[in-house]
C-alpha cells in the first residue's frame, strides 16, 4: 500500500484526484494522506484542494449512483453497506432532503448517506452542490491546518 500511496503523490495533482476518486467511493483510502504529501512537496495548496475536491465529488457520486440504481442485494453485498447503515442514514436525511449530502464528508456514514440519497431519488444537481461544499470545506481546512501548523514549527 506505501508504493501506491508513492505512486499517488509522485503523480501530484493527477494522483491527488486519483486518491480522492477510491476515498469517496466504497473503498477504505485515505486521501488525505496524499492531499498532504503533495502540498508538503511544494504542490499549490489552492490547486491541490479543488483536484482532491473533485475527485472526491466525482467519487461520491458513484456512491449517489449505486444508490440510484436500487439493487439493495448489491449494495449490501458488493458494496458491504448494511441496511443498518443505510436506515441510519436514511434517518439522519429524513425531512432535510438533499441538502444533507454536505455531510457526505463524515467518515463511516458518508457513503451510507450519499446511497441513500440515490435512494429516494434525491435531486442529483442539489446533492451534487451541497457535496461539493462540504468536501472543499473539508479539504480546504485540512490543508490551512496543515500550512498553519508547519509555519508554526519552523
Amino acid at each position: 500500500m506505501d508504493n501506491f500511496i508513492q505512486f499517488l503523490i509522485d503523480w501530484g495533482y493527477g494522483g491527488m484526484f486519483i486518491s480522492a476518486f477510491l476515498a469517496g467511493t466504497i473503498l477504505p483510502f485515505s486521501s488525505e494522506v496524499v492531499l498532504l504529501a503533495c502540498v508538503a512537496l511544494g504542490l499549490d495548496p489552492l490547486l491541490s484542494t479543488l483536484s482532491t475536491t473533485l475527485g472526491n465529488v466525482l467519487g461520491g457520486l458513484t456512491c449517489y449512483w449505486i444508490g440510484r440504481l436500487g439493487k439493495m442485494e448489491w449494495i449490501e453485498k458488493y458494496f458491504r453497506v448494511s441496511r443498518k447503515q443505510l436506515d441510519k442514514a436514511a434517518r439522519f436525511i429524513h425531512g432535510k432532503g438533499s441538502w444533507m449530502a454536505l455531510f457526505s464528508f463524515l467518515p463511516v456514514i458518508g457513503d451510507a448517506l450519499l446511497i441513500a440519497l440515490g435512494l429516494m431519488k434525491a435531486n442529483v444537481w442539489i446533492v451534487s452542490a451541497a457535496m461539493s461544499i462540504g468536501k472543499l470545506i473539508r479539504y480546504a481546512v485540512i490543508v490551512m491546518t496543515a500550512i498553519g501548523t508547519a509555519q508554526l514549527i519552523s
